[in-house]
């Protein structure tokens, strides 16, 4: 949202770059519509996934560092209860950490596993779509960036971590080479 408004606020640059800055026409062409509108909810209900877990993963790390006791299937139940946030959605969440009082994040949930697996083929197809045809699907494309990154033992940041260290002498540790 924040990077929307942010966007959104530059009008006056983004009408002068529309005419200077090249790449694709915003304009997908859906041979199958139904089957694009399907994925597009695919895309949508993943993303709210991640961006769910992401929530209580920050909520997990702010409870580690101020030694905070919080119980996470209630705190999804009284967004339910109230808050803008309203969703029967919220009770899957809370199904899944009284299931799993040391839930580490929503997406290593059974439930939130088969979700996203089944929605998987339709969110990357709709953020390639996206990429292809010019479009800027920030929310769609981050989420779907931070599940990759979250599902990969080892992440390409090992290079920048290099680099940082090239530079800047800021250390790191070889995966050839023993410890020490």
């Amino acid at each position: 949202a924040v990077y929307a408004r942010c966007v959104s606020a530059l009008k006056d640059e983004r009408v002068a770059a529309s005419k200077i800055l090249s790449g694709p026409a915003p304009k997908i062409d859906a041979v199958d519509r139904a089957a694009m509108v399907e994925s597009i909810r695919d895309a949508l209900y993943a993303s709210k996934i991640v961006s769910y877990a992401q929530g209580f993963m920050l909520l997990r790390e702010a409870a580690k560092e101020y030694g905070w006791t919080l119980d996470y299937g209630s705190i999804a139940l009284m967004w339910r209860g109230g808050c803008i946030i309203r969703s029967r959605f919220l009770g899957k969440i809370k199904e899944a950490f009284d299931k799993d009082k040391s839930l580490e994040s929503l997406l290593l949930a059974p439930y939130f596993q088969q979700e996203v697996k089944a929605c998987q083929a339709g969110w990357r197809n709709t953020v390639a779509a996206a990429v292809m045809a010019g479009i800027p699907v920030p929310a769609f494309s981050t989420a779907l960036a931070f599940y990759d990154a979250y599902r990969c033992a080892e992440l390409p940041a090992n290079l920048l971590q290099a680099q940082r260290d090239y530079f800047g002498a800021h250390t790191y540790e070889r995966k050839d080479k023993p410890r020490g």
